[in-house]
């Protein structure tokens, strides 16, 4: 176990770091499309000469290409409505709901993979949801106008989605293929996919702040890189459902990232959530 629990909580540390720069994205009304698009280019690009930099044996394109094309436009989906949900919706809720998704994967892993997971382990997935229900708790007067609201769900839905058939894609990639041919191959489709996308997300008072918004996208893109390759290295190494739901605690980290720097209140139900994912994470490693 111990070769894909650490890097799995070294996965969830670093993503969670970079799914707070989508809170500091949406903060400042950068424009979405370009935050996008500079953070999968910096990833493609990472990837790319990492691949071409080692000793590497030909992957099989076929499989790759559709491993990398279903991932990306996954990944997409979620990326982009994980941000937008950020404008209509406050970060503890929005960061709550969408990790849900843990719940699907881990049911199709188990399924699908029939993997074998412990009783403590199954108390873990089971402390992990319930971390995350309780979460979504703080729903409540910080909830924005009904109008705002529906908007919020409908991108969070989207988002919930697209992770978890990014997660599943993931795991079929880093048993299959090459993981950096795989980052490279998914993450050109996803900054060519996030062209078509100009004109529908544009924000007219974000037009001002481009370079600020790809400079942000660069950021993520490497903590991105780093935190994918370990999530992919991981699943190469261990079961699906326990590691989607040691990585989706991420958000842990966004959270407390935007309580202490733009000051967001985390209620009491908040806090006990967040005890609940740090007991979680203790019951999968048993």
């Amino acid at each position: 176990m111990t070769s894909w629990y650490l890097p799995a909580l070294l996965a969830l540390l670093l993503l969670g770091v970079q799914r707070f720069f989508y809170k500091v994205a949406a903060e400042n009304r950068y424009p979405t499309e370009w935050v996008t698009f500079s953070f999968m280019a910096t990833v493609t690009l990472m990837s790319a000469v990492a691949y071409f930099s080692k000793n590497y044996n030909a992957p099989d394109m076929g499989f790759l290409l559709v491993a990398a094309l279903i991932n990306s436009a996954a990944f997409l989906v979620a990326t982009v409505s994980h941000i937008e949900a950020l404008k209509y919706v406050p970060a503890s809720i929005a960061y709550s709901i969408i990790r849900l998704n843990v719940v699907v994967v881990a049911v199709f892993s188990i399924f699908y993979f029939k993997e074998q997971v412990s009783l403590p382990q199954i108390l873990g997935l089971i402390v992990a949801v319930g971390a995350m229900v309780l979460l979504t708790t703080q729903m409540g007067a910080d909830t924005p106008a009904l109008k705002r609201r529906r908007k919020g769900a409908v991108f969070i839905v989207l988002a919930v989605l697209g992770g978890a058939a990014a997660s599943v894609s993931s795991k079929f990639a880093a048993m299959y293929a090459d993981k950096l041919a795989f980052m490279a191959m998914s993450y050109l489709f996803g900054m060519i996919g996030t062209l078509g996308i100009n004109k529908a997300l544009s924000h007219k008072k974000a037009t001002q702040k481009r370079l600020a918004a790809m400079g942000l996208g660069f950021l993520m893109g490497g903590f991105n890189f780093a935190g994918f390759y370990l999530f992919l290295y991981a699943l190469e190494r261990g079961p699906l459902s326990l590691i989607a739901a040691i990585v989706g605690m991420h958000f842990v980290i966004a959270i407390i990232l935007s309580a202490v720097i733009f000051h967001e209140k985390i209620k009491p139900a908040g806090f006990a959530g967040i005890v609940l994912t740090i007991v979680s994470i203790v019951l999968i490693r048993i």
